[in-house]
């Protein structure tokens, strides 16, 4: 079924709601272009799964576009997620929440689960309600559009990563799993991350398989250590490393690789690329 954008969407309250930052770069800037968008890279796959996370990117839509399809394609999601993203911008506090308000996009808006965030500020002492991390930071804005054709009754907690260390990528992990579990509803976990960046395919294929199997492998501390020893320049790293600690604690069973793509695969440039990679975990 087909989910249009809301066909008069709310002005948007500059005191409480997130104005669009990379619309008409990251993903198409109007609201007929994105549901266009949309109905060509949302894989329609049925029946649809349960997932307790996913992973997917978040670089501009023409290139990663059809690995995040692939995956919301093919999930049913609940009405309750949190995303964890990385901090491009190196704005704002390290550990970021924002608790309150609406997050817009072109013809649609997605409500903050202000009582989901709450519960996520008062578990952790490391994070911080703060807007600047998030004001510019595209790495989960981007998710937005998919998350509200595919769950229109979706609300969200957006959380976003400015440090690497294992600890603090424990503790985030930790603090997130324990949230989810006082939950009276499911809660879907989000991280975004694209893979190696701007090394020629091959070398990206092989630095890009060794960090996707440790995700696979539901292992925090071997992808942190691979990431680290391998210099692969996973953007999501911190995100999908507290990720995989929540999991744990979670107690996930499997994790399955939907699809596996470089920016080369759609440019034809094989000499710096980027690579993306779509996942599943139950």
């Amino acid at each position: 079924m087909i989910i249009p954008a809301d066909p008069e969407p709310r002005t948007p309250n500059p005191e409480r709601d997130r104005a669009p930052a990379v619309a008409g770069s990251f993903y198409p800037g109007t609201a007929r272009e994105i549901d266009a968008a949309l109905d060509q890279l949302l894989e329609r796959v049925h029946p649809k799964q349960t997932a307790l996370a996913l992973v997917v990117p978040h670089a501009g839509w023409i290139y990663s576009g059809k690995v995040a399809g692939a995956v919301y394609g093919r999930v049913a999601l609940p009405e309750r997620c949190i995303l964890l993203g990385p901090n491009h911008t190196g704005r704002g506090h390290e550990a970021a929440v924002t608790a309150s308000g609406r997050w817009c996009y072109p013809g649609g808006e997605l409500p903050i689960d202000q009582e989901l965030a709450r519960a996520l500020l008062e578990t952790s002492e490391i994070l911080s309600e703060d807007e600047l991390a998030h004001r510019y930071e595209h790495a989960l804005e981007v998710q937005l559009p998919f998350l509200r054709r595919v769950a229109p009754q979706i609300r969200f907690v957006p959380l976003t990563l400015g440090r690497t260390p294992l600890d603090f990528c424990r503790a985030i992990g930790e603090a997130v799993a324990h949230v989810v579990r006082s939950s009276p509803n499911p809660v879907c976990l989000i991280s975004s991350t694209d893979l190696n960046h701007y090394e020629p395919q091959a070398i990206s294929n092989r630095k890009d398989r060794i960090a996707i199997e440790a995700i696979l492998s539901l292992d925090a501390e071997r992808l942190h250590r691979a990431v680290m020893e391998h210099r692969i320049t996973m953007c999501g790293i911190a995100p999908t490393t507290a990720l995989l600690f929540a999991l744990r604690a979670l107690g996930a069973e499997s994790a399955h690789l939907v699809r596996y793509m470089t920016s080369g695969d759609v440019s034809g440039d094989l000499t710096r690329v980027v690579g993306y990679c779509g996942v599943t975990i139950t």
